[in-house]
This record gives C-alpha cells, sequence and structure tokens, in this order.
C-alpha cells in the first residue's frame, strides 16, 4: 500500500474540519465512531466557535494543531469546502476526504470547482477522496472517516470482508447486510465522485490488508480499468475472491454507431468481459453479495460443479435437481460402489442414486444424514453438496443433522449448502456454521458461483508472445472500402474469399472467368460501407456479360448517389453451413474489445454475441460461442455435421491482435458474414469493413 493510501486507511491523526459536538451531525460521527471502535491516533476536532469537542480539545483552524495530521476530514460545506482544500494542500496533509456535494455531480459549474480542488491536492502531492462521500471507514485501526449512520444501526464488527464503493448508501447497505448475516466487516470506504482516487485504487490497498478474505465493489463507472486490473491480478494470486456490482446502462453505449461492433459491444457487454477477463464475479446488487459471502469466507474452492442432492422428501429431490439445472449444475453420477454404500444406510423404500431420497425414514432414524454424507463423501464425481429440508420439527433430531453436516464439511471440505424455510430448522445449521438458505434456488446459486468464480480465477492467463505490426494505407482517413479491407486482413492471415477489384466493365467479365461461377458483385466505396442497403450487392452472377453489366450499373449508381467510385469487386461465391460475425472496437475506457457471435443481416437486431478482451486463448472464443443463443447448432443438429469452430476461433484471435497491434490507428472492423464450414473445412470472410481512427497514431 502506498504511503498516501496508507495515511487514509491507518492514519497517526485525524482533523475534521466542521467537527460538532453531537454525535447526530456529519461533523459529529467520525468522532464519536473512532472513540467507540478503538482508535490509537490523535483527533484534532476543528471549529472555531467550540474549545472541546466530545472530550477532545478543539481547534480554531487546520494552522492552529501542534502537528499535521495525516488525514483531513472536511464536513464544511459551499465555497468553505473549497477553502478547507487549499489550506490542507498548503498545510500538508497527506490525504483529505471531502463529504460536501454540489461538485461534479451537479453540472459543468460545479466540475470547475472540482477540478480546481483536485489540482491544488495534486500540486501539494495530498490525494482526494470525494467529494460527495460517505467517508471512509477501517475497524481493524478504528480510523472512521465517515458518517454513516448503519454503524449505528448495526454495531461494527471487525471481519475479513472489505467493501468499496463509489456510492455511500451502496457501502452502508452491503455492510448491514452482512453484519445483519453475522459476518464481521473490517473496510467500509466510499470514494463519491472520485475526483482524484478510484475505487480501483482503494481495491488495490484494500487487496494489501493480508486479513481481507473477500473484496466487495460496488461501481457506477470504471474510471480506472488499468488499476481494477492489477488488484484483480494480485487478488488471484493470493486467492482473494473478488465480488463487484456494476450499476448503471449507459446510454452513450447502447447507442448504435456506425458499424455493427460498435452497436454489439455496447458498455454492458463490455463491462462483462472485462470482469470475466480478470476474474471479477459480477452480481446484481448487495443482496447477492452477501447471499454469497460466507460461501466464499469458508474457503471454498471447489474442482468441478457436480453436484449431490440428498432430502428427506421425493419432491423435494426433484425440486432441487430442476433447480441445479437452472444453475447449470449437472447431478454427480456416483459409482456402483458408492450407490451400494448409500443403499445400506437406507431402508429399502428409498432412493440411493442422485438425487438421494432418505424418505420419512428421517423421523425414526435422525442419524440418516451422518450415515449418508460420508457414503458417498469419497466419490470422485461429487463437487458439491446440496440437503433439501422441505419438512422436519417436533421428532426429528434437527441438532443431529446440523451436528453431522458440519461434521461432515469439516472433514472433507467439501461445499455444503442447505436449504431450509422453518426457521427452527434453519437456526441449527447456522448455528453449526452452515451456509443455510430459505429455498432450493438461493443455497445452488451460492454453490454454482462459488464453483463458477474457482474455475475463473483459476483461468490460465493467455499471453500473446507478440504482436502484428499493422500499417493502413497511406492517408486512409474513416472507413477503408471492401477492398483494402479484405486486403489489410488477408495480410495478417485471415482467410478472405478470392476476389477482384475491376475499374472497368472488361476487368468485371474477365474477373469473373478467374473467380468462377456463380460470383458475387459488389460495388465498392469506402462512403458505402453497407451496400446491400442500396442495392448494390448482386449474388449469383452466372456470366461473364452478366458481370461486365453489372459493373456499369453499379459504377452509373455510385456516381448519381455522388460517392467515391473506388471500382467493382468481383468475388468467389463461398458457402458455409452458417453465417458468423467478428468483429472488433477500441473501446474509449477499456481499449480493444473482440465481438463473436450469429451473423448475417440480422445481426444488430439478434444481438446474440459475446465479448472478448484481449489477450485471450482460442479455447476462450470456443467457451464464449458456447455461451450464444445458437451455441445448440455448433455440435450439429438433425443429422447436420459439427461447425468447425475452431477455425472461427482462429480468425477472432487473430483479429484480436490486429486490433491489438493497430495501437489506435483502427477505430473498428467488422467481418460479417464468416461463412463456417463442417469442421476441418474451415471458415472464410466474404465481407469486411475496417474504420480507421479519428486522429489515428502510427502504428509500428
Amino acid at each position: 500500500m502506498s504511503d498516501l493510501l496508507e495515511s487514509a486507511l491507518n492514519p497517526r491523526s485525524v482533523a475534521i474540519i466542521g467537527a460538532s459536538d453531537n454525535f447526530h451531525k456529519i461533523g459529529g460521527r467520525p468522532i464519536y465512531y473512532m472513540q467507540r471502535h478503538g482508535y490509537q491516533g490523535q483527533v484534532y476536532p476543528i471549529n472555531p466557535a467550540r474549545e472541546q469537542i466530545q472530550g477532545h480539545p478543539c481547534y480554531a483552524s487546520l494552522a492552529a494543531l501542534p502537528e499535521v495530521p495525516d488525514l483531513a476530514l472536511i464536513v464544511v460545506g459551499g465555497d468553505n469546502t473549497v477553502a478547507a482544500v487549499e489550506e490542507c494542500a498548503a498545510r500538508g496533509v497527506k490525504s483529505a476526504v471531502v463529504i460536501a456535494s454540489g461538485f461534479g455531480e451537479t453540472g459543468p459549474a460545479g466540475l470547475e470547482l472540482q477540478q480546481h480542488m483536485v489540482a491544488k491536492a495534486r500540486a501539494a502531492g495530498m490525494r482526494l477522496y470525494g467529494p460527495n462521500t460517505q467517508g471512509l471507514a477501517n475497524f481493524g485501526t478504528g480510523a472512521i472517516a465517515g458518517f454513516s449512520t448503519m454503524f449505528i444501526e448495526v454495531p461494527p464488527m471487525d471481519g475479513p470482508v472489505g467493501i468499496v464503493s463509489q456510492s455511500g448508501g451502496m457501502s452502508a447497505m452491503a455492510y448491514g447486510l452482512l453484519r445483519g448475516r453475522g459476518l464481521g466487516v473490517r473496510h467500509v470506504h466510499a470514494t463519491g465522485n472520485e475526483a482524484d482516487v478510484t475505487v480501483g485504487e482503494m481495491a488495490w490497498a484494500v487487496a494489501h490488508d493480508p486479513d481481507v478474505r473477500l473484496l466487495l465493489l460496488y461501481l457506477e463507472s470504471i474510471a480506472n480499468p488499468e488499476m481494477l486490473a492489477a488488484t484483480a491480478a494480485y487478488a488471484r494470486e493470493r486467492d482473494l475472491p473478488i465480488m463487484a456490482v456494476k450499476a448503471g446502462r449507459s446510454a452513450g453505449g447502447q447507442k448504435a454507431a456506425s458499424s455493427h461492433t460498435g452497436s454489439l459491444a455496447n458498455e454492458d457487454r463490455t463491462v462483462d468481459a472485462f470482469f470475466k477477463h480478470h476474474g471479477i464475479w459480477r452480481v446484481r446488487d448487495p443482496h447477492e453479495q452477501a447471499r454469497a459471502a460466507q460461501a466464499y469466507l469458508k474457503g471454498w474452492r471447489p474442482e468441478g460443479r457436480r453436484l449431490v442432492v440428498i432430502s428427506n422428501s421425493g419432491a423435494s429431490c426433484v425440486m432441487g435437481a430442476d433447480a441445479a439445472e437452472d444453475e447449470g449444475l449437472p447431478l454427480a453420477e456416483l459409482a456402483r460402489e458408492t450407490q451400494q454404500a448409500v443403499a445400506a444406510q437406507l431402508p429399502g423404500f428409498a432412493t440411493a442414486s442422485n438425487p438421494i431420497d432418505i424418505t420419512a425414514a428421517l423421523l425414526s432414524d435422525s442419524g440418516l444424514f451422518g450415515k449418508v454424507l460420508p457414503a458417498v463423501a469419497q466419490d470422485p464425481a461429487a463437487d458439491l453438496f446440496f440437503i433439501n429440508i422441505p419438512v422436519a420439527g417436533a421428532g426429528y433430531d434437527v441438532q443431529a443433522f446440523a451436528r453431522d453436516a458440519a461434521a461432515f464439511e469439516a472433514a472433507t471440505g467439501k461445499p455444503v449448502a442447505v436449504a431450509a424455510w422453518q426457521e427452527s430448522v434453519a437456526e441449527p445449521f447456522r448455528a453449526q456454521g452452515i451456509a443455510t438458505f430459505p429455498n432450493e434456488g438461493e443455497a445452488l446459486g451460492v454453490l454454482a458461483q462459488v464453483a463458477g468464480h474457482t474455475a475463473l480465477m483459476r483461468q490460465p492467463r493467455t499471453v500473446w508472445p507478440a504482436l502484428p505490426g499493422v500499417r493502413l494505407p497511406e492517408g486512409a482517413q474513416g472507413f477503408l472500402n471492401e477492398a483494402d479491407s479484405l486486403a489489410l486482413l488477408a495480410r495478417h492471415g485471415v482467410p478472405t474469399v478470392p476476389m477482384r477489384l475491376c475499374h472497368s466493365a472488361q476487368e468485371a467479365s474477365d474477373a469473373f472467368d478467374a473467380v468462377g461461377a456463380p460470383a458475387v458483385v459488389k460495388a465498392c466505396s469506402a462512403e458505402v460501407p453497407h451496400k446491400s442497403e442500396h442495392g448494390l450487392v448482386a449474388l449469383g452472377v452466372a456470366t461473364r456479360e452478366q458481370a461486365g453489366e453489372l459493373y456499369a450499373r453499379f459504377d452509373a449508381k455510385m456516381t448519381a448517389m455522388g460517392v467515391a467510385r473506388d471500382g467493382v469487386i468481383v468475388a468467389a461465391t463461398r458457402k458455409g453451413r452458417h453465417e458468423f460475425m467478428v468483429g472488433a472496437r477500441v473501446d474509449p475506457v477499456f481499449g480493444p474489445v473482440v465481438v463473436v457471435g450469429d451473423g448475417g443481416k440480422n445481426v444488430e437486431a439478434l444481438k446474440d454475441c459475446a465479448v472478448l478482451l484481449p489477450p485471450f486463448s482460442r479455447e476462450a472464443v470456443v467457451q464464449a460461442l458456447g455461451t450464444l443463443r445458437i451455441a445448440p447448432l455448433l455440435a450439429g443438429v438433425r443429422g447436420d455435421p459439427p461447425l468447425d469452430v475452431q477455425a472461427l476461433a482462429d480468425i477472432a484471435v487473430t483479429i484480436g491482435t490486429v486490433i491489438t497491434g493497430a495501437r489506435g490507428t483502427i477505430a473498428s472492423v467488422d467481418l460479417n458474414p464468416v461463412m463456417v464450414g463442417a469442421a476441418g473445412d474451415g471458415a472464410v470472410v466474404v465481407d469486411a469493413l475496417v474504420e480507421c481512427a479519428a486522429t489515428p497514431t502510427s502504428g509500428s
């Protein structure tokens, strides 16, 4: 952790500018909290109207303090906020937390004031937190430079969870939900407007706390993806799971761009890809974060996703199997020896296969869970265990059920989740530390999440050893025409359709003889990126005379449209088993991204695609294709052969290296359609569109 971040999370002294004696006021809360939660450093209230505040000597100004504090908490408003930041910077304060709102979130005037404060802070080497924040809280040190009411509503307890959030309200909510589940929380930090310090930087600092074993994030924007990526890489090294909520759907990101890729790789899809690429698990809200927290803190790192369902009800076995399918958890195929061992413990009318129905015999033999679980434990097919109890109570030794489940979990290290809606049944399991939920969906959702996140964190990182040097045609701007686009891609190994660019009817006729019938004839103009919309594409051209006639027609139409006439393309016809699209663009936040998915004329309407962030492997592309709605078609249906997804994946990887190797000179690439044949038959690009960056930099 840098010294400057250390000065905020573990300061030796804290000044509160605008301090209050009333702990229900913003200026009073931090002093009250630090007194109650063991802060050992110096607390300096600053308020010219008071001599003493909450038992501490009060000072008239920052200049009157006997030392320069590590951290200043600024709780005054308006112009006084700006003046206080300037005073802190001039005095040499290392970190300042600005609580007040009314800055960048309000419009241009507020943003100008915010930028002024940041400039003053940076010139002095001071870090700024906020403005518009609820502040920082480290319950490991008692350094609480914040005012959240939640710390009164739900008393703090130090623990292994860190929370970093742009929103103060969401940080408090996550804290309250975790504490409500009996979990301790060490860090609760809100970055507010992120005028200076971002969630990524705070997450980096919290990840370096060796006692933190789970990191929760809430973001509305990702201002510093490089820092967040570095944090995620460090977290993987030390096996620290990160769960993130990313709220907001960018209206700008949803607007269709002039290329298909710009429309499909919208901001939210790219956020998903960023998190997946870096091993961060995205959830919808703090409720989901809190729901899964206990499972992570148990240290569960399952080897796979195969599930064993055990219940005292046949119907609950069925419902458990249904919920497992919903979560993508396959039921474990238990070995014959395992089933025999289970059957030996159950009455003859019970079910020993998976799901295991131990029946109402549980009422007369409370040891059945304790007998069945060890019998299944050694089966190598069993990764996860789910106990579903629809009803129990009087006459059932629920305490014994819970003890047996806890003993099994402790002995094997296997994840065990319980669903019990009756509080009298759930409470003994919770008391034994078993992850307990009110229904199948929540229990299996958590098991699936931990299994999926474990696999994601263990996924090998792809490294591209070298990037191609990508050069655009001299003076290129806007869109390259199709011929130049295909030629650029072909130079880098992308399989493209045989074609010729013609500048006369005679050349078109001769090109037809070269490519063969049936041919495709298309107008070629950098100013008409989507030719079919203007009737400038002809399929199934059967004769050289027809090719010549189409040249004349298309040339005349381009003239009438007043667009650049770059020629007419005569290309071979290439068919495949299915049309796909591959695209790439440079995202303004995340850099190069690649899109792969269903292709053809309805690509933007159907939006069946996946986004990947470079560098990625061919295997990652195949895995992404498996998430599409058309995924069942990849393996072949109704007697059709499987598709050559490996060839498609190779194209996607190559496009990733091209957009990255272009180093900002290419804005986007669209390949649509990419004709993919049966396995072993390859894939070929029949149409391409390369868009130059508006302000290109030199290639390498």
